[in-house]
C-alpha cells in the first residue's frame, strides 16, 4: 500500500493565514488571524508534512501578487511539495504559480466554469500538476451535489460524476471538501469520500471535519482516501503532523517517517 499523506492547509487572506469556523464565511469577516504563511509552512515542513496547500481566499489582482511572494518564499525554504489554489482561471495563472515554486495547481470554480481548463492545464504541465477541488454537500438520500461560491451555489452536478469527468479530462488528483462536515470537527464524510475514491483512478484527498486522530484514520481506512487535509487542528496546536503520523502508524496505516528533529515538537 502506498504511504498515506498528511497535508496541512493554509488559507491565505491578504498575506496572512486565517481560519474561519464554517465553510465560506470569509466575506462575513468571521476569520481568525493565524500567522505568517511561510513561518507556518516551515513549522509543518519540520514536523514532516508530506505536502502543503496554500489557498488564496483573497483571489484578487493584489492578492495574486502577494500569493506569488508567499509561494516564492515558501519554495525557497521548504522541501515538501506545495499546492496553490484560489482564483486561478487560466493556463497563464497556473504558469505564474508553478514558476513561483508551486508543484501543483488546485482549481475549483474555474474548472466548473470551463472544464476544458482541466485538459489544457494537464496537456501543458502534466496531470500530476492539476488538482481539482470539489465542494460536495449531501442534497438527498445517497446523493451529493457539487457547490460553488464557497458552498452557497448549487451547480446541479453530481459529485461522483463530476469527479469522474475531471479525471477523464486530465486531473491527477481530487480534493474532496465536505461542506456538511467542514468546521464541525465531528469527522470526515466517510460515505462520499469512499464513493469518489472508488470511482476514480487518481488519489483523493479528504477535507472537512478533522477533529481527532481517529477521524484521520477513519477516512483513510473506511473512506479509502489517499491523504488527509486539515487546518484548525494543526494551526491551533491541538496536534502536530508527527502526532497524526504516529497515530496512523499505530493503526498499521503506512506513512512516511517523521523527521527526527520533529519528535520533540
Amino acid at each position: 500500500m502506498m504511504a498515506k499523506r498528511v497535508i496541512p492547509c493554509l488559507d491565505v487572506h491578504a498575506g496572512k493565514v486565517t481560519r474561519g469556523k464554517q465553510f465560506g464565511r470569509a466575506e462575513a469577516g468571521e476569520l481568525r488571524d493565524v500567522g505568517d504563511p511561510v513561518e507556518l509552512a516551515l513549522r509543518y515542513n519540520d514536523q514532516g508534512a508530506d505536502e502543503m496547500v496554500f489557498f488564496d481566499i483573497t483571489a484578487t489582482a493584489h492578492g495574486r501578487a502577494t500569493m506569488v511572494d508567499v509561494i516564492e518564499r515558501a519554495a525557497d525554504q521548504c522541501f515538501m511539495p506545495l499546492t496553490v489554489g484560489g482564483g486561478l482561471r487560466s493556463v497563464e495563472d497556473m504558469y505564474t504559480m508553478l514558476r513561483a515554486g508551486a508543484d501543483k495547481i488546485s482549481i475549483n470554480s474555474s474548472a466548473l466554469a470551463d472544464p476544458e481548463l482541466v485538459r489544457a492545464g494537464a496537456e501543458k504541465f502534466g496531470s500530476q500538476c492539476i488538482v481539482v477541488s470539489i465542494d460536495a454537500k449531501q442534497i438527498g438520500p445517497d446523493k451529493w451535489g457539487v457547490f460553488s461560491h464557497g458552498g452557497r451555489k448549487a451547480t446541479g452536478l453530481d459529485a461522483v460524476e463530476w469527479a469522474k469527468r475531471v479525471v477523464a479530462l486530465g486531473a491527477g488528483e481530487i480534493v474532496l471538501n465536505s461542506i456538511d462536515a467542514d468546521g464541525t470537527k465531528a469527522g470526515f464524510d466517510l460515505v462520499i469520500t469512499r464513493r469518489v475514491s472508488e470511482a476514480v483512478g487518481v488519489p483523493v484527498v479528504a477535507s472537512g471535519g478533522a477533529g481527532s486522530l481517529e477521524h484521520m484514520a477513519q477516512v483513510l481506512l473506511e473512506g479509502k482516501a489517499d491523504a488527509v487535509l486539515a487546518a484548525s487542528i494543526f494551526h491551533f496546536g491541538e496536534y502536530t503532523v508527527g502526532d497524526v503520523k504516529r497515530f496512523l502508524a499505530s493503526k498499521n496505516i503506512p506513512v512516511r517517517p517523521v523527521p527526527a528533529q520533529s519528535l520533540t515538537k
